[in-house]
């Protein structure tokens, strides 16, 4: 069961979609309209021998690489947990500091074993902070575990993010972004 109400909602996404960029783009337009984004957003895809994975932080724009050190393992790239703890960290604080909307980097197997960004959700919708986070289409399973059915289930579109969002800040009684019409509509 999804709760059409609630202020979690995961961005299920199928390969070759690219929810990171649709959320870059959509934490710009809040930042635009004077709110305020908290999270962490990947940029870029990560590839099997990919050299790099590049985040940023949306509140303040700090990016950095969520691999470890290559030279640390010959087998390959692993992420840094080290690197993600501190990124929660600055996030738990932002958020407490006051956030808009949280957008947590990725539903992946950290989070589904309670570690990674798990409880900086959980720190967030306790805090009354509005959340959405991809979610790959085969974990979707998963993620329906683990917040126990209570979630809104987004396409991987932007109009199906906005049309979350409206609701949330109608509901919460947010300031709404300001309309943007033309001539036409505002004579009709």
């Amino acid at each position: 069961m999804f709760d059409a109400q609630c202020d979690l909602a995961a961005l299920v996404y199928e390969a070759g979609q690219d929810p990171d960029r649709l959320l870059l783009a959509f934490a710009a337009d809040l930042q635009r309209q004077g709110l305020r984004p908290v999270g962490l957003v990947q940029r870029g895809h990560h590839d099997a021998g990919a050299a790099a994975l590049p985040a940023l932080l949306l509140h303040t724009g700090e990016e950095f690489d969520l691999f470890q050190d290559a030279a640390a393992y010959t087998a390959g790239r692993r992420l840094d947990v080290e690197k993600l703890a501190q990124a929660r960290a600055h996030m738990t604080t932002a958020v407490s500091e006051g956030a808009d909307l949280l957008i947590v980097n990725r539903f992946g197997r950290q989070e589904l074993e309670g570690r990674g960004l798990a409880h900086l959700i959980e720190h967030a919708l306790a805090a009354d902070v509005p959340v959405v986070v991809p979610v790959p289409a085969f974990r979707f399973d998963d993620w329906i575990k683990y917040v126990e059915g209570m979630c809104v289930k987004l396409a991987c579109e932007r109009a199906a993010l906005d049309a979350w969002w409206a609701r949330v800040i109608d509901r919460d009684g947010r300031t709404p972004p300001p309309v943007q019409r033309n001539v036409c509509e505002a004579l009709k």
